[in-house]
């Protein structure tokens, strides 16, 4: 097979590999577009293939034509429009596929070349992960090798000969693109799609049915990074606050709504001690939350971005965050919040935190009951009535599981009778109805609780698996008080950090089995790669480009400074490269520095050169070693074409000087002999 596939002519190679090449740069996309698009793209890709190898006709044009109207009726179909990302990306991908069908001439390929560029692009509309990044890079190379591949001469020149002119390409336009990513003016996201660039993306919701928050365990994937000043608080503090859900229906936790004509009542925020100041990378959640630690007193730094903090402490941005931001934040974990008296307004209030649908959970309502008749309980305030809820989760058997099985409508009842196991989300559900049925006005509170710290880069890593549920309990005089129920039941889970795991697949296990820490520390590495990327790459903003003139010396940077800069970096360049090459053509013979190269590149195939030897003598040597046929004998052609621009009159020295030119062309091309 391998030999057949050397053995193959230039137009079939070259079609092949341009195939191989296109097949890649579709690949990452394959799980965003329709099944009938991967399997139409890769069925024209096989069957171009196939005619290649097979030296068939080119399809008809009633064939393309009967393709294409295919292809705009699935894609209507599919995505009830021509317009918009995902069926843009559709049609461009099968339109690429089936334009190989039309690969007769240079054109043609042409045009196939820009649409493998456009395509490779689209990539980054789904992900622009690293892995992505990398994926592109080598689809950028093969597209660059078989662009350059279609400009050398006719003959059969090694695809390696393409390949090392498109690398040296792209090595020399790295730093141009470096300086462009660099001070190019960034006025908006470039990738980012509000309006759809977040489907399929799973997190915290915004609202919570008991045993949403469960399937959020066996997702692995980085919620945030944080990276602290100084030394990193306790786990069991580390409280990442989110949607706070006050109303109860049943079956579903939701947020509060504001009741016409009752004002809101204000957080009343007090907070104690020295601040923690940490920065988070938050991934991308299309939802308009900041998760902070409990609490802060100010708003987080988010350039770019209004911001607002409602009564229960929780932070909005003014549009969802489809893309990955980084903010810093100073939160107190010590603090007090909400009214600390039950009077006027706040009663009002408090009256809705004490809500219970009626018909649910007769059971626990009972057990209120049943405990409000202890004498020691009849008239205990709040703080009693919690340890006394605490320590029933504690002695009663009850368990801290990921598995708990579907509840039914009556989830408290189940959960405090019946199962006696759930996640966070059933206790903290449980808890607070319970804590109601006492007439304690209570309520839940999501987000994410603990973390991770990474060892290779010193991040603190926060999980989708970390989402945690919690309650709060109003008592009076004091305000809001966190309960975590959750740690009456599991320890670990808040103290010492233990967490629930997935199962894991093959070969997780097999590496787990193979050595313990092996998978740690290669998720660990890979993380924080990954993590490089997202600081320095895809969260290089604007006000980092600000804050760079300024360390440059700009007191008030703004774009128009740094088009100026730009401008004025890329016009020295110019000017440094005109002058190195008039430098070097003055201090050397172009002439004799193609004869050197000549000479070794013959002495690099094996033939004995002298140190001076000129171009006849070296025609001579090339057919002594190499033979008579067809390349040896354009390489010697090409050697007496040399010595004849040299040695013979020439019009004048422009036409000597286009006359070198060609040849330097010509030699870069050569189809190189084999002896």
């Amino acid at each position: 097979m391998l030999n057949r596939l050397t053995t193959l002519p230039r137009d079939t190679r070259d079609t092949l590999f341009l195939l191989v090449v296109i097949a890649w740069v579709m690949m990452p996309q394959v799980s965003h577009l329709p099944l009938w698009c991967t399997a139409l793209a890769g069925g024209v890709l096989v069957w171009r293939g196939w005619l290649a190898v097979a030296g068939r006709h080119l399809p008809s044009l009633g064939w393309r034509l009967a393709l294409l109207a295919l292809t705009m009726g699935a894609t209507l179909w599919t995505h009830r429009t021509l317009l918009g990302r995902d069926a843009g990306v559709t049609l461009i991908v099968v339109l690429l596929a089936l334009k190989t069908l039309e690969l007769r001439a240079r054109r043609d390929a042409f045009v196939i070349f820009f649409l493998g560029f456009f395509t490779m692009l689209t990539n980054f509309f789904f992900s622009q992960s690293l892995l992505t990044a990398a994926a592109m890079l080598i689809a950028l190379l093969g597209l660059l090798t078989a662009l350059v591949n279609a400009h050398l001469v006719v003959g059969r020149p090694p695809l390696t000969t393409a390949l090392k002119t498109a690398s040296w390409m792209a090595l020399l336009g790295a730093p141009i693109m470096a300086v462009l990513f660099v001070l190019f003016p960034r006025l908006a996201p470039l990738w980012g799609i509000p309006s759809d660039a977040m489907s399929g993306r799973s997190g915290l919701s915004a609202t919570m049915q008991v045993g949403n928050i469960a399937s959020l365990a066996l997702d692995s994937s980085i919620a945030m990074r944080i990276k602290f000043e100084g030394q990193p608080p306790p786990q069991s503090v580390l409280y990442f606050r989110g949607p706070v859900l006050s109303r109860f229906d049943g079956r579903e936790w939701l947020p509060p709504t504001p009741r016409p004509g009752v004002r809101e009542m204000p957080a009343n925020l007090n907070v104690l001690g020295p601040p923690l100041n940490y920065e988070v990378t938050l991934e991308p959640s299309n939802r308009p939350w900041l998760f902070v630690v409990d609490a802060t007193a100010q708003a987080p730094r988010l350039p770019g971005f209004e911001l607002r903090q409602t009564p229960q402490l929780q932070w909005l941005t003014s549009r969802p965050l489809t893309d990955i931001v980084r903010y810093s934040a100073s939160s107190h974990p010590d603090f007090r919040y909400g009214p600390t008296r039950a009077s006027g307004a706040a009663l009002i209030a408090l009256r809705d935190d004490v809500a219970l649908p009626a018909g649910f959970n007769p059971r626990t309502i009972a057990l209120a009951a049943e405990l409000r008749r202890d004498p020691a309980l009849a008239t205990a305030p709040a703080p009693v009535l919690v340890q006394a809820v605490l320590q029933r989760l504690r002695s009663g058997g009850y368990r801290y599981t990921l598995d708990p099985g579907v509840s039914g409508q009556h989830s408290a009842d189940e959960f405090w009778f019946d199962r006696r196991e759930g996640f966070c989300e059933h206790i903290a559900s449980a808890f607070v109805i319970l804590m109601r049925a006492l007439d304690v006005p209570a309520r839940v509170v999501t987000g994410y609780q603990g973390g991770e710290v990474n060892s290779v880069d010193g991040f603190w890593t926060v999980r989708q698996s970390d989402a945690h549920a919690w309650a709060e309990v109003w008592e009076d005089g004091a305000g809001w008080v966190r309960v975590d129920p959750t740690g009456a039941v599991s320890p670990g889970r808040i103290g010492t950090f233990q967490r629930l795991q997935a199962p894991q697949g093959v070969i997780a296990t097999a590496l787990v089995t193979l050595s313990p820490d092996l998978l740690a520390r290669l998720r660990e590495s890979w993380e924080a790669v990954n993590n490089s990327w997202n600081q320095w790459v895809l969260n290089y903003t604007q006000s980092k480009q600000l804050n760079l003139l300024k360390n440059l010396g700009f007191e008030s940077p703004s774009w128009e400074d740094l088009a100026r800069l730009l401008m004025g970096i890329l016009v020295l360049a110019s000017l440094v490269g005109a002058a190195w090459t008039l430098w070097e053509q003055s201090q050397h013979d172009p002439w004799l520095r193609l004869l050197s190269r000549a000479r070794r590149k013959l002495a690099a195939a094996g033939v004995a050169v002298p140190a001076q030897a000129p171009p006849r003598e070296l025609a001579r040597l090339a057919g002594q070693h190499f033979g008579s046929g067809p390349r040896a004998l354009a390489l010697q052609q090409w050697l007496l074409q040399l010595e004849q621009l040299r040695y013979a009159p020439v019009a004048s020295k422009a036409a000597s000087r286009q006359r070198l030119a060609t040849l330097r062309r010509e030699f870069n091309h050569l189809a190189w002999p084999d002896r």
